[in-house]
């Protein structure tokens, strides 16, 4: 698929979903985000510190608890969205500390910087960009996460080219995707609303691993963590009949794909 009309897909798609519009293929497809949010890793404190309006449901696992964030560190977080991870960051971090939110979508960082102000939260700042091409400057940052984003990037070693440049020296990675146990069928490769949703764009773990290698990243680790995310067949969104129509009698997404974590250090 062409790179820039994944890119304008993907813009109109966020877009509907930080106004609260269904059919993107993602989390709004999820009946109940508090109680999506707590079966993939998030706890009752965190869900309490994160704004009510920013928990869009559009996570795959929970980066936070991989960081292990300390006062004064600053944080960049890819795929911003409305900004629910940023916030539970900002309170890892402090006042001493800053948080950073890059976003591809204009309604979401319009979004995150209205939910910013009603909350009151002063560390946290959200910055209108690609990953592939960072809004920030070199060596500035301790850690970065990123909660099921970079397997819609066409141009993953990029991204982590990128992550690697605004690290700082021992600055680290931790990262919740979406990754692939093997090929997926070519319809669902090819179709929009499927890359959307987070699948069609995901690559092999060995693939990710190799990406995240290449950015000069070392000590990499990827967990499997089964599929968990916002996969729900049993609506009427695109995602779910896009794969249900594709995979062979029997078959499950899951079969396929695969939540992971991803850490990682710059040297």
């Amino acid at each position: 698929m062409d790179t820039k009309k994944i890119q304008e897909n993907v813009k109109i798609a966020y877009g509907k979903v930080a106004i609260r519009e269904k059919g993107c293929g993602c989390g709004p497809c999820q009946p109940n985000v508090k109680e999506f949010a707590k079966s993939i890793g998030y706890t009752e404190e965190e869900l309490s510190i994160g704004h009510e309006d920013a928990n869009l449901g559009l996570s795959c696992g929970n980066p936070i608890v991989l960081a292990n964030l300390k006062a004064g560190e600053t944080v960049l977080d890819l795929g911003s969205g409305a900004g629910f991870d940023c916030f539970i960051a900002a309170t890892k971090v402090g006042n001493k500390g800053k948080v950073i939110g890059v976003d591809i979508t204009p309604q979401m960082i319009e979004k995150a910087k209205d939910n910013a102000l009603n909350k009151g939260t002063e560390n946290v700042e959200f910055r209108l960009g690609e990953i592939e091409n960072l809004p920030v400057a070199d060596n500035c940052v301790d850690v970065v996460i990123s909660n099921c984003v970079v397997n819609l990037s066409p141009d993953k070693h990029r991204v982590f080219k990128e992550i690697f440049r605004v690290l700082k020296p021992g600055g680290r990675i931790a990262i919740s995707d979406i990754a692939l146990l093997r090929k997926l069928p070519a319809k669902i490769r090819q179709d929009i609303s499927a890359y959307i949703g987070c699948i069609a764009g995901a690559v092999t773990i060995d693939d990710y691993e190799e990406s995240v290698k290449a950015s000069g990243l070392y000590n990499v680790k990827i967990t499997s963590k089964g599929l968990s995310g916002c996969f729900d067949f049993d609506t009427n969104d695109p995602l779910g009949n896009v794969i249900s129509n594709n995979l062979e009698v029997g078959q499950s997404l899951a079969e396929y794909a695969i939540s992971i974590n991803v850490e990682g250090f710059k040297a």
